[in-house]
């Protein structure tokens, strides 16, 4: 490994990288992609598995220790648990999660969880299935079988992400608390973010947390935590016993400071933050048959040009690729 670790100019190490393997997926949120959207990238632009596994690589050569498979919905790509293999194993990886909805986690848990995949995100909006086929367009009861699955396999921790929209899920979040109570996942509540047509769109969902935590401290107590690998979200322990709540918050509180993460999509494009357009191309340096060492140096010269934030309050229409163009 490197010894001198990926430092951006605003002091912050690069530790995390989140790996999106495809740009496709089964539901259709409507914060996320149109309903009818067919822009997705060709498969022949699609990084290989020997090209991931070359960037991955250099990565962990230069100081990342944490990788999240994500999409779109990253079970759409064939032979995921194969690849989650060939990652596992890279020296310096210690830390290979998955952000997932769930739809297909009955068949592909077990594979993955033997594949060397140990964490778990999994989105879910609502527990009630008409808002559950509103918001997504999909079944909740695959997503309940998917998440059952994962626990069986032995995912842990499993965290619960949900957006949280006005009018449409704010009034359910006890229930969906006490439900990751009751399974013992962890739940993480998220603001819209304006990234993308349909991002600005659900803008008029916005919730501020803050106004929840108010809401949630009145009937219960908690308490500031920390959880490994925790990411952007504030944690709190609720009351006396296990569960966690985190708190993501983009737009009331954001996090930029601390943001140590970048972001490379399914046709190898490098993107350095999630609300801004700074991005490198890294498929065609790969095909042009770039040395490892000269790839580990592209790499750090790359994360030069990472900003100091994002300006989604600022300039809320500026990104206009769609998060599951990014990675989430």
């Amino acid at each position: 490994m490197t010894t001198q670790p990926l430092t951006d100019p605003f002091g912050r190490r690069i530790a995390y990288l989140r790996l999106s393997v495809t740009d496709r997926c089964d539901l259709r949120c409507g914060y996320c992609l149109p309903k009818g959207f067919k822009g997705f990238e060709e498969p022949e632009h699609w990084l290989t598995f020997d090209e991931i596994t070359r960037v991955v690589g250099a990565f962990t050569r230069l100081g990342v220790h944490h990788v999240r498979l994500t999409g779109g919905e990253p079970l759409m790509r064939r032979e995921l648990p194969r690849l989650a293999a060939r990652l596992a194993a890279l020296p310096g990886l210690d830390d290979l999660s998955l952000s997932s909805n769930c739809t297909q986690m009955d068949t592909l848990a077990e594979p993955l969880y033997q594949a060397g995949v140990r964490r778990l995100n999994a989105s879910l909006d609502s527990l009630r299935p008409e808002v559950f086929a509103q918001v997504t367009g999909g079944r909740l009861d695959q997503v309940l079988r998917g998440l059952r699955a994962a626990r069986r396999a032995g995912f842990e921790p499993i965290r619960i992400n949900t957006v949280v929209m006005a009018g449409v899920n704010d009034g359910e979040i006890e229930q969906i608390l006490e439900f990751c109570a009751q399974h013992g996942f962890t739940l993480r509540l998220i603001e819209t973010m304006p990234r993308g047509r349909t991002g600005q769109a659900a803008q008029h969902q916005y919730v501020d947390l803050r106004r929840i935590k108010e809401r949630l401290e009145r009937r219960y107590t908690l308490i500031p935590d920390l959880l490994p690998g925790g990411g952007p979200a504030r944690y709190y322990r609720v009351g006396a016993g296990e569960t966690r709540i985190g708190f993501i918050t983009p737009l009331s509180q954001h996090f930029c400071a601390t943001c140590n993460r970048v972001r490379l999509t399914v046709d190898g494009t490098l993107y350095l933050c999630l609300g801004q357009e700074h991005s490198d191309p890294l498929c065609s340096l790969l095909r042009a048959g770039v040395s490892d060492e000269e790839l580990v140096a592209h790499l750090r010269h790359a994360i030069t040009r990472k900003p100091e934030r994002h300006e989604f309050n600022e300039r809320p229409a500026q990104v206009v690729r769609f998060m599951a163009q990014t990675g989430g």
